[in-house]
């Protein structure tokens, strides 16, 4: 039995999941390399067949040397690095696995990738990863059987459980706070009725929609993320005439982030008053200055709040209210003041909403099909998938993202996936294999005809 050499490169908390899985064959040796040593030797710890390595993602010698010792590079380190990881493997022509979305610089490379005969796997977690799989799977059997896809519609989030949604926000961070609400400042595109729309980061909250799961013990609602328009292309739909890629929330959720919003809560600029170095201030006095008042009572503090927000006719106006109670806004508790705003709100979040010890996450995806079949008629069909993390074990988000990413590598590894260049899951001849190992997991989308 040859020893099979794989590299991670990162040890988050998705990896754990990729290498319980990879392990499961002896012959799998994983480096797992990380900036910090003791991170990469806290997962190594878990595992049998693994070692730990440190490893800075700046020193391209280093990256280069550990990419040209291994089959298999796995990377799970910020996207800005995966190009470096890239180069490195098509000069000692050796296959490259992440989980992130196939970007331009990535993308430079394949041609040289294809010329390496190498495989340079990409968009293989949950989203991107599991959302393509099942969507190619029924795109292609309406094809096959005839039909038009006329609308695709798909909604994905990354939650906590509805017990453990006990927040104003329900929403808890596995990940950065700053980066989460970020990501709300993005414009998003979609083809909607033929039409391309553009919802600019501020409406974003304002465009939200409640969302028809056929799950009535959820309420959520969706918003567009990104650009939802090459899908035509990469989906192979010329025929749609909508297509939506969009983010899934708990209702209740962009109403407040809306108010925070107005209320100038997502602005990066440097306030004087928050100042690292500055005198300490309460949580009631930054908001008197956000909302340009003296008076920091509560009930004056409520009333230039309804006021800005225009929250006299919103019927969601004491759940906003008492979020920002929760939050501490009207309260003299001392603030971590890190410069602006946003990383000052930051700061509080990351106190107030990390997942607890016996807690679990909620992943929930569904893509909606608007089909019209050979003979005229239309139908509907929904994909959908429902994950919980397990107290005590890993996320529903970990497993989700951590094992397709895996069974990845193993099929490359195994030979059985063999496409060249910088690819992403976009055909039944790529997807089929991980669909089918990936259900032998206890993960995979219900699919159902309405």
């Amino acid at each position: 039995m040859v020893d099979r050499k794989i590299l991670l490169l990162g040890s988050g908390f998705v990896a754990a999941p990729c290498v319980e899985y990879l392990v499961r064959k002896p012959e799998n040796k994983v480096t797992i390399a990380s900036r910090r040593l003791e991170n990469a030797q806290a997962l190594s710890k878990q595992f049998p067949g693994t070692v730990a390595v440190s490893c800075d993602i700046q020193d391209e010698k280093a990256i280069e040397k550990l990419v040209a010792e291994h089959d298999v590079s796995i990377s799970l380190i910020p996207y800005i690095y995966h190009a470096l990881v890239i180069k490195a493997a098509i000069k000692h022509k050796k296959n490259v696995v992440t989980t992130s979305y196939v970007s331009p610089s990535m993308m430079e490379h394949d041609q040289a990738a294809k010329d390496a005969g190498i495989t340079v796997m990409n968009e293989i977690g949950l989203d991107p990863g599991i959302d393509h799989l099942y969507a190619v799977k029924t795109i292609e059997e309406v094809h096959k059987d005839g039909g038009k896809l006329k609308e695709f519609i798909s909604f994905c989030g990354g939650l906590p459980a509805p017990e453990d949604s006990n927040n104003p926000f329900g929403y808890k961070f596995s990940w950065s706070a700053r980066g989460v609400l970020l990501a709300l400042k993005n414009t998003a595109r979609y083809l909607e009725k033929g039409k391309v729309v553009e919802v600019s980061g501020t409406a974003l909250m304002d465009s939200a929609k409640k969302l028809n799961t056929g799950y009535p013990g959820f309420a959520f609602v969706g918003y567009g993320n990104r650009d939802s328009t090459g899908y035509d292309k990469r989906y192979n739909i010329p025929e749609a005439e909508t297509i939506i890629r969009g983010t899934m929330r708990y209702d209740g959720f962009c109403q407040f982030v809306k108010a925070l919003v107005i209320l100038g809560f997502l602005s990066e600029e440097e306030e004087a008053h928050l100042s690292a170095n500055g005198e300490e201030i309460t949580w009631s006095q930054v908001i008197a200055k956000t909302v340009g008042n003296d008076n920091v009572s509560t009930e004056a503090l409520k009333d230039a709040i309804i006021k800005k927000c225009d929250l006299d006719n919103n019927d969601q106006k004491d759940q906003i209210l008492d979020g920002m109670r929760w939050l501490g806004f009207f309260s003299d508790t001392k603030v971590t003041r890190r410069g602006s705003l946003l990383d000052t709100l930051c700061a509080t979040l990351e106190e107030k909403m990390q997942y607890g010890k016996n807690e679990r996450d909620l992943v929930f995806l569904q893509h909606r099909f608007e089909i019209e079949l050979k003979d005229g008629s239309r139908q509907t069909r929904t994909s959908t998938l429902v994950e919980y993390g397990k107290v005590g074990g890993y996320s529903a988000m970990a497993k989700t993202v951590g094992v397709p990413c895996g069974i990845a590598t193993q099929l490359i590894l195994d030979g059985k996936l063999t496409a060249t260049g910088v690819i992403a899951p976009m055909s039944s001849e790529i997807n089929n294999p991980i669909i089918e190992l990936l259900e032998q997991e206890g993960i995979g989308m219900v699919e159902r005809i309405l």
